[in-house]
């Protein structure tokens, strides 16, 4: 069984208030706050666009972190237009950040949670992202595809694993 799915079985045997998540971690050769900032600042660096998780329907834009606790997490499509994926509730450079996460075909209400946790291992850190409240979102809603919940979380954390891979290839080392 995959890490990531055996994680989501171990917390929903261990408390069933737990959200639907997936949790996904890796080393990249940089220091905790390199890490960060490539992160928040280089989003190009890492993001693999995602015909399953299109944040909108003209395609994904150019992403960027407004930093602080409430920035925003915006993408700016070829037009011009901006849309807001969500909001910062977290910023802590070189540890912790938690924010928001809205693609277009979610209604103003629906929104899942993103935690992205930076430890320093030796020369390396680890980057572990939870990707949580898929249980908010409606089984029958164009995001999910019209996959059960656990393929949904399965396409999300593999999703998240090439786009944590692909930050690790770009980060000297």
């Amino acid at each position: 069984m995959d890490t990531a799915a055996a994680c989501l079985e171990v917390a929903f045997e261990q408390d069933e208030a737990v959200t639907s998540r997936v949790y996904v971690a890796l080393r990249v050769p940089a220091n905790p706050l390199r890490t960060f900032q490539a992160f928040t600042e280089q989003i190009a660096l890492w993001w693999q666009p995602s015909r399953l998780f299109q944040l909108t329907p003209r395609g994904d834009g150019r992403l960027a972190f407004e930093p602080g606790v409430d920035g925003r997490l915006l993408t700016t499509l070829a037009d011009g237009e901006e849309f807001e994926i969500g909001r910062i509730s977290i910023w802590e450079p070189g540890s912790r950040l938690v924010f928001t996460w809205r693609p277009a075909s979610f209604t103003p209400d629906q929104s899942t949670e993103v935690e992205v946790r930076f430890e320093s291992v030796g020369d390396e850190t680890r980057i572990s992202i939870e990707h949580r409240a898929w249980d908010t979102i409606p089984q029958k809603h164009a995001a999910r595809h019209g996959f059960p919940e656990h393929v949904t979380l399965q396409r999300a954390a593999d999703w998240w694993r090439a786009s944590l891979t692909q930050l690790k290839s770009k980060l000297p080392g």
